[in-house]
């Protein structure tokens, strides 16, 4: 069965726990006739338990108080002959979550069924397609928060030894964390709520315990309950980020669930979710400052110059672009500032300009969005990357390097709106125009160029990209954007930009801006093993959703067996490398030196600018070797 459009909520929804399911709860259904205890568990694997269900109750708490950022992405699955399967459809959505509203709501615990179409629609679906408190309804963003709350703990209010069966399986470790494995299962064979006949169900899987500190880090499985009941509930694997000492919180969560009637066990649909912004950043403001006084600061007014007009006109530029980037930030869009990688782009950037001999009034800065749609955009001189661009964009060669062709070519789109001239609305200069609530940034906000600016900017990035440094890049990005078409109608949703500028132009023939590059790349053979157009969502870039810093993956090479192996664009399985919290290393201060006297000393708060601009680029190879973790 596809999922369709406006069904989201239906489908994930089902997943939503029963809080108010007494302690005795167990599966649903026919009793088994003889229900055996699991085999006895050790002394240890019993007080490994015993803290477990300690350190879900305090994550279930922490999970209450905080409001994250949460990306879905959903691709309804076809058979293809010759490539088992792929997208017929998608959807994303995201909004800003209070799980605290949905964790043990007495709103979602009722199960008064409706039959529509193959999936059940209770009671507590009544609030999930006119509710959104996320970002904006321009953005699609209506679902169902509380269907997320199964998925982010396995039961908000009896996840307990009188509730639960535990049967211990393996000892593994996940990343460098070290994990006892069990198998979880309600102990009773019925569960009712208190006034109400109907069942519900409790979760029913795999846990994985790591032995430190007795935090669950990875749980999958699906909620308990008669065959018949099973079928209206999807299977989920979730997985958590040591994000402080001692605090696990979700990372990501795969859903999927492969369509009954396929022969061929095709998948029905497959699904990410991502949560972030677990705090939302707020920078400190200068006027909440206590004191006044400015320790350190080297008073260069006297040698201050004054601004002129075209000084004057390109700094209210910066500032409205200043405010913006900063609003998008706190908002919990953009990653956080200072990564290598948004270095290594930045880079690129440069080298664009020194390659084609021209020079801009300030350097240009690299951010990258935290979301799924292909686009990018240029908000001043800072250029925004989505991650999903920059992950289907990643080719990663046998070596394990990154191709730079891709980003070479998305990048020349921005730099070439920043070298005409396209500006970001200076109102944003205004600071009183960026203070309203999250919920409508986007609507008030937008930052997509004009379709004539689009077409100007994709004929001077093509012609940026002739540089002969740069020439290489052209086929490599004509063959993605020949990838790209073939699965266009097909995922509509990934290409549809949330605030910038989109790949393929608005048009019904589905033509990229850039779509004189197609005629300058090989012909698109999918049955070609040595040719990988484009990469599967999430191939290069992982994150913090503590503090929202995107950080290079360094996977091994998987080669290429068959064509189906390729899947480009696609949802992936989630395999996080886990690993304990380190504190970030504060540098200490050296003790002072005495340097020696510049011939041609810089005055503090400036910046000196090399005569030769080429000399300060680095080279392009720059991005061959992902920056370490």
């Amino acid at each position: 069965m596809i999922f369709r459009k406006h069904l989201f909520a239906v489908a994930l929804s089902a997943l939503v726990v029963s809080s108010s399911l007494p302690a005795h709860a167990g599966i649903l259904g026919k009793k088994k006739k003889d229900e055996t205890p699991a085999k006895k568990l050790t002394a240890s694997q019993n007080a490994l338990i015993d803290k477990a269900v300690i350190r879900e109750r305090e994550t279930v708490k922490v999970i209450k108080d905080r409001t994250p950022l949460v990306e879905t992405y959903i691709q309804n699955m076809r058979p293809v002959p010759g490539m088992v399967q792929e997208p017929e459809s998608d959807e994303q959505h995201l909004t800003r979550v209070a799980f605290g509203k949905h964790i043990n709501d007495q709103d979602y615990a009722r199960n008064d069924i409706k039959e529509k179409g193959d999936h059940k629609i209770g009671s507590m679906f009544k609030h999930s397609l006119g509710f959104a408190s996320g970002l904006g309804d321009s953005l699609h963003l209506q679902f169902n928060e509380a269907g997320f709350v199964r998925m982010l703990v396995m039961d908000d209010s009896s996840f307990n030894r009188q509730t639960y069966n535990f049967g211990y399986v393996r000892n593994e470790f996940l990343g460098s964390v070290p994990t006892a494995v069990f198998d979880v299962e309600p102990i009773s064979a019925k569960s009712f709520i208190p006034g109400n006949n109907k069942l519900e169900g409790k979760f029913i899987g795999r846990i994985w315990i790591e032995t430190h500190s007795g935090n669950v880090v990875r749980f999958d499985g699906n909620v308990s309950g008669t065959e018949k009941d099973r079928k209206e509930y999807y299977h989920f694997d979730s997985w958590r980020t040591n994000v402080q000492p001692d605090l696990w919180l979700p990372n990501s969560i795969y859903v999927e669930e492969t369509d009954p009637k396929s022969p061929s066990k095709t998948l029905q649909f497959k699904a990410i979710n991502h949560v972030w912004g677990y705090v939302l950043k707020v920078p400190e403001k200068e006027a909440e400052n206590t004191s006044v006084e400015v320790e350190g600061a080297t008073d260069v007014s006297n040698d201050a110059q004054d601004v002129s007009p075209l000084g004057a006109q390109r700094a209210w530029v910066q500032q409205a672009e200043d405010n913006v980037i900063e609003r998008l930030f706190e908002a919990g869009l953009l990653d956080a500032p200072g990564s290598e990688f948004d270095k290594t782009l930045e880079a690129l950037a440069s080298n664009i300009l020194a390659y084609n001999n021209i020079t801009v009034s300030r350097p240009i800065r690299v951010r990258t969005m935290m979301t799924e749609p292909l686009e990018s955009l240029a908000v001043g001189n800072t250029i925004i990357l989505s991650k999903g661009l920059v992950d289907t964009t990643g080719i990663v060669t046998q070596d394990g390097a990154q191709q730079a062709g891709d980003l070479n070519a998305v990048l020349a789109f921005q730099v070439a709106h920043i070298i005409l001239g396209h500006r970001l609305d200076t109102k944003y200069a205004f600071n009183d125009r960026l203070i309203f609530p999250d919920t409508v940034s986007f609507k008030r906000i937008p930052m997509h160029h004009t379709d004539a600016d689009n077409e100007a900017a994709a004929k001077k990035a093509i012609e940026l990209l002739s540089a002969k440094e740069l020439v290489d890049s052209q086929p490599y990005f004509a063959l993605y954007l020949e990838q790209l078409k073939t699965r266009s109608k097909a995922l509509k949703s990934l290409n549809e930009p949330m605030i910038g500028d989109g790949l393929m132009k608005p048009d019904p023939e589905g033509t990229f801006w850039m779509q004189a590059l197609v005629a300058k790349g090989d012909k698109l053979e999918m049955n070609n093993l040595k040719q990988q157009p484009a990469m599967p969502l999430s191939s290069f870039l992982r994150f913090d959703p503590w503090t929202d810093k995107l950080i290079p993956m360094h996977s091994a090479f998987e080669p290429i067996l068959s064509a189906a192996d390729k899947m480009p664009f696609e949802v992936e399985p989630v395999y996080l490398k886990l690993s304990y919290y380190k504190a970030p290393v504060v540098p200490v201060d050296a003790p002072p030196a005495a340097a020696p006297a510049a011939a041609n000393p810089v005055p503090a708060g400036t910046a000196s600018v090399p005569a030769d601009a080429t000399q300060a680029q680095p080279d392009a190879a720059a991005v061959a070797a992902p920056p370490a973790q």
